[in-house]
């Protein structure tokens, strides 16, 4: 019987997980429709006007015309190609925006704005892809460990009575602190002189890659008209590596306190009926007792 309640209490609970994981999907799809429908029509608005402007100072041009040459802008963009460049712009394939590209496959976040063209280099991907993955995994796991593993150490060496909890607290706030000075707040400072973008532009960058969400609407190294220095890509490349390793442990801390929290509160209830049971139980006086005659 208490392991069917048991098995009965981990369905309701994987239940209830699953119900607000949809409905936690739900609710962003809600919000972004409602943040991003309405400037996704004004800027189609305006492109159709600046459309019909271009047409009536260039007569020479029919709508057609028009439409298939921004049909060969299009195409140029998804190959990574620059419209505006000639042959003596930089190579996006050279070996610094190689290797950045590289990274971006094995740690996933895959920004799309630049993609292999060829069949051999398409092919190439799917298996460098299909080894790196979980290469790039087991790297970031045995760093993880690696850190957990100085702590443990730093945590045995406070061993004094009372202070194994308070070291606990400052060690997680030291990482925390630490951690989101490094990866969080210095880069968008770097990206932020380095690509003139806006603070908040850099923050949501470096957000975006290290999470691996990587929608590919700021990229670094990509504006034609700046000078970068050759190993700038690569440096990012770098930096990326371990901000996922320091923002994944972030995520499992914040996974198991979130878990655990939801647990406690959705399991309080049963905790509190079976605590009642066994005290009742250990409060009832043993039942009477049958003497046989002598």
């Amino acid at each position: 019987m208490p392991l069917l309640m048991v098995h009965s209490q981990q369905i309701s609970w994987t239940l209830l997980l699953v119900l607000g994981y949809l409905f936690y999907l739900l609710l962003g799809a809600m919000v972004f429709q409602l943040l991003e429908k309405q400037a996704e029509a004004h800027s189609r608005d305006e492109f159709q006007l600046e459309k019909l402007k271009f047409l009536q100072n260039y007569t020479c041009l029919d709508r057609q015309a028009l439409e298939q040459f921004l049909q060969v802008l299009m195409e140029a963009w998804e190959k990574g190609v620059n419209p505006e460049g000639n042959s003596t712009n930089p190579s996006n394939w050279d070996f610094g925006n190689s290797f950045f590209f590289a990274g971006t496959v094995v740690t996933t976040i895959g920004y799309g704005n630049l993609a292999p063209s060829t069949v051999a280099g398409q092919v190439f991907c799917v298996f460098y892809a299909l080894f790196g993955v979980p290469l790039n995994l087991a790297f970031l796991n045995q760093l993880g460990k690696g850190l957990n593993a100085h702590l443990i150490t730093l945590e045995r060496w406070v061993h004094k009575p009372g202070r194994a909890q308070i070291f606990q607290t400052l060690a997680m706030a030291i990482f925390l602190t630490t951690g989101t000075l490094l990866f969080l707040v210095f880069p968008p400072l770097v990206f932020s002189y380095v690509e003139g973008w806006s603070y908040g532009e850099g923050f949501y960058f470096t957000f975006i890659t290290l999470s691996t969400i990587g929608f590919g609407d700021y990229v670094v190294g990509t504006d034609p008209n700046k000078h970068y220095i050759p190993v700038y890509r690569s440096l990012t490349a770098i930096w990326i590596v371990f901000g996922l390793a320091w923002l994944a442990l972030v995520f499992n801390v914040g996974a198991d306190m979130m878990e655990k929290f939801l647990q406690l509160k959705w399991h309080k209830p049963d905790l509190g009926l079976a605590e009642g049971a066994a005290t009742k139980l250990e409060e009832e006086p043993d039942g009477p007792r049958i003497h046989t005659p002598s």
